[in-house]
């Protein structure tokens, strides 16, 4: 379960190219590609840059017209489920 402190990290082994604002991600162990949309690859490069819940929320709010309630259950539904899947890890 994520909270607003959560600290987010990408592992080495997950590769991330960027097409004309969408994303494909590879995972090298497995060999298994993901796509993300326009939103799920700002939502990744936030992640990215700052590595933390609270920080990318608070980001992602000043950017989209979005309930803040909303927008922080998708966030944390969207870092869950790459978590997941080994495209990302969390601490705290």
């Amino acid at each position: 379960m994520t909270d607003l402190t959560t600290r987010i990290t990408v592992p080495e082994s997950v590769l991330f190219r960027d097409l004309d604002g969408e994303a494909v991600l590879l995972e090298t162990g497995s060999g298994r590609y993901y796509g993300l949309n326009e939103v799920g690859t700002r939502m990744w490069s936030l992640i990215q840059s700052h590595g933390e819940i609270g920080t990318v929320c608070r980001a992602l709010l000043a950017e989209y017209d979005v309930p803040e309630d909303r927008l922080r259950e998708d966030l944390e539904n969207f870092v869950e489920t790459l978590a997941a899947r080994g495209l990302l890890r969390m601490e705290g």
